[in-house]
């Protein structure tokens, strides 16, 4: 039970993540390269913190952080892309696109370590690919080409931060090794933000976003990642869209397209039967 209310707080944290980028962003309230600074540092200095509570440092604090260069390289990847991403798209449109790349990136891995999907996996695929280019593709509600993009990189850089993460024994220096080794990039990220425009507001929202839904909400998918089994990290993230989209509703005032509607369906229903299969196949 408690790793099912760990694993749910995650996702609204990833959830939150979309919903606050797009609130900074979609206003202008601050610019993608000072939302990303700031949001790094929030995360880092939070989770600088609690590492240095008592009881929180393990066997590893006398050899440094944890984390490793990796993880540090696809958190920034991820952070900028989802930054810039979210400038163009709505909260809800941004959620699945980036989700859909976690799950294809995760597959697509799996695949290369020498798994081999059955043909109803290929078939689940094949549905959640063929949503997925019914959403991008060009037309008067499509999310912009550009925006789209960038956020599929933010989601395969999420999936490699995902599978490094399945091998931590120590999730939350692992999580804070990982911001605290984004810091320089985040600082020159902030100088090259200076000349535009930030507000008050804009800066809180990236906190928030950086100190409790990134790096708190990191803290616990890294804790919660090694005791799920198989593909279940990958399914379980099916549910950060359908949240993040009650969350631009509610929050953002944001109107579901009926393509949208039927893309995500599309998308996330494909991949449900794509995990269920492999799950099936490997009990």
């Amino acid at each position: 039970m408690r790793v099912a209310i760990a694993a749910l707080t995650a996702m609204v944290a990833f959830a939150a993540n979309s919903v606050l980028a797009r609130l900074a962003l979609g206003s202008g309230e601050i610019n993608a390269m000072s939302y990303t600074g700031w949001r790094l540092l929030a995360g880092a200095v939070v989770l600088a913190a609690l590492l240095g509570m008592p009881g929180q440092r393990g066997p590893r604090a006398a050899k440094g952080v944890g984390g490793s260069w990796w993880g540090a390289g696809c958190l920034l990847g991820y952070a900028l892309a989802f930054s810039i991403a979210y400038v163009m798209l709505g909260a809800a449109s941004g959620a699945i696109i980036l989700f859909a790349s976690v799950q294809i990136g995760m597959l697509a891995w799996a695949v290369l370590q020498g798994d081999r999907p059955g043909w109803l996996e290929w078939s689940g695929i094949g549905v959640a690919f063929a949503a997925f280019v019914g959403l991008v593709l060009p037309g008067a509600v499509a999310p912009p080409a550009l925006g789209s993009g960038l956020m599929l990189l933010a989601g395969l850089c999420w999936a490699g931060y995902s599978l490094l993460g399945k091998g931590s024994q120590a999730p939350l220096q692992d999580t804070a090794g990982n911001f605290i080794r984004c810091l320089p990039a985040a600082v020159l990220l902030l100088i090259l933000g200076l000349p535009q425009a930030v507000t008050a507001t804009g800066v809180g929202y990236a906190v928030v976003s950086g100190g409790l839904a990134s790096g708190l909400g990191y803290a616990v998918w890294y804790a919660v990642l090694p005791r799920l089994p198989g593909s279940s990290p990958a399914s379980i993230q099916l549910s950060v869209p359908a949240i993040a989209a009650a969350g631009g509703v509610v929050f953002l005032g944001e109107h579901m397209s009926g393509r949208l509607l039927t893309c995500s369906a599309g998308i996330i229903c494909g991949l449900a039967l794509a995990l269920y299969a492999s799950n099936r196949r490997k009990a």
